[in-house]
C-alpha cells in the first residue's frame, strides 16, 4: 500500500492544539462525515494506483497500463469534494468572519518542485499577512489551487499512460507517483484546517455551514458547472477587507 501518513500540522503550537481538542457531539459528526468522505475516495484512488504501480514493477506492463486508465475518475473523485470543502471553508469565513488558526505550509510535505515552489511562497507571505483570516484564505487558496494544478499533472500523465501515448512512460509513473502524493497532503492540511475551523465556529453557525458545505458538493458534481479541475482566482487577501 503506498497511501502515506503525513503528520500534519508542524509548525504552531495553537493548529497542534486545535488538533488535540475535543470536538461537541454536532461538530464532531460534520467533521466526522466530512473526513470519511474524503478518505474513502482517497482509499479507492490510492489503492488504485498502488495496484498500477505494481503491476509495473512486477513486469505486467499491459495491464498496468489498462489499470492507470481508471486513475484520472479516481483523482477527479477526490479531487472535487476536496476542492468543495475548501471552497465552503473560505466562502463562510469571509461571510461570517470566523478567524481559526493556521499554519504555513511546510515545502517538505510535498514532491512536486512547483508545489514545493508554491508552499515556499505560501511560507513567505504568511510571515507578511498580519492578520489570522488574511493567513487563512490565503492558505485555502493555496491548497485549492495546488488541488487543481496536481489533479491536472495526475491526469495528463496517466491518460497518456492508459492510452499508450506517452512518450516518457518512466517520466510518467514518477509524475503520477509524486502528483499522488501531494494531493494526499492537501488532503491532510485541508483535514486540519477544517478542525481548527470548527473549534472556533459558532454553534449557531453550524446549520449554515453544512447547507454551503453541501451546495459546493453538488456544484463540484454538476455536469453544468465548472470544467474539472478549472483553476481559481485567488488573491492576496487585503489587510481591513
Amino acid at each position: 500500500m503506498r497511501a502515506r501518513t503525513h503528520t500534519l500540522p508542524n509548525k504552531k503550537s495553537s493548529v497542534q492544539q486545535d488538533w488535540r481538542s475535543w470536538l461537541p457531539s454536532e461538530k464532531a459528526e460534520v467533521f466526522g462525515q466530512q473526513v470519511r468522505r474524503l478518505e474513502c475516495f482517497y482509499g479507492m484512488f490510492s489503492v488504485a494506483l498502488n495496484d498500477a504501480i505494481e503491476l509495473r514493477q512486477t513486469g505486467k506492463l499491459a495491464k498496468s497500463y489498462q489499470a492507470a486508465w481508471v486513475l484520472p475518475s479516481l483523482c477527479a473523485r477526490l479531487a472535487h469534494p476536496l476542492g468543495a470543502l475548501l471552497r465552503s471553508l473560505s466562502e463562510h469565513a469571509r461571510h461570517y468572519g470566523v478567524i481559526p488558526n493556521t499554519a504555513p505550509l511546510d515545502p517538505a510535505n510535498f514532491q512536486g518542485p512547483r508545489e514545493q515552489r508554491t508552499a515556499k511562497m505560501s511560507d513567505l507571505l504568511s510571515r507578511v499577512l498580519l492578520t489570522q483570516r488574511s493567513q487563512f484564505l490565503h492558505k485555502i487558496g493555496t491548497l485549492e489551487e495546488m488541488v487543481v494544478d496536481v489533479g491536472n499533472h495526475f491526469c495528463e500523465a496517466a491518460e497518456d499512460l492508459g492510452t499508450g501515448a506517452s512518450a516518457e512512460p518512466s517520466e510518467d509513473w514518477q509524475i503520477v507517483d509524486a502528483a499522488h502524493y501531494d494531493l494526499n497532503t492537501c488532503l491532510r492540511e485541508a483535514i486540519v484546517l477544517l478542525k481548527s475551523f470548527l473549534i472556533v465556529l459558532p454553534d449557531e453557525e453550524l446549520g449554515a455551514f453544512q447547507k454551503t458545505v453541501d451546495s459546493q458538493m453538488r456544484s463540484s458534481h454538476d455536469p453544468s458547472g465548472p470544467a474539472p479541475f478549472a483553476r481559481p482566482r485567488r488573491m492576496v487577501p487585503i489587510e481591513g477587507e
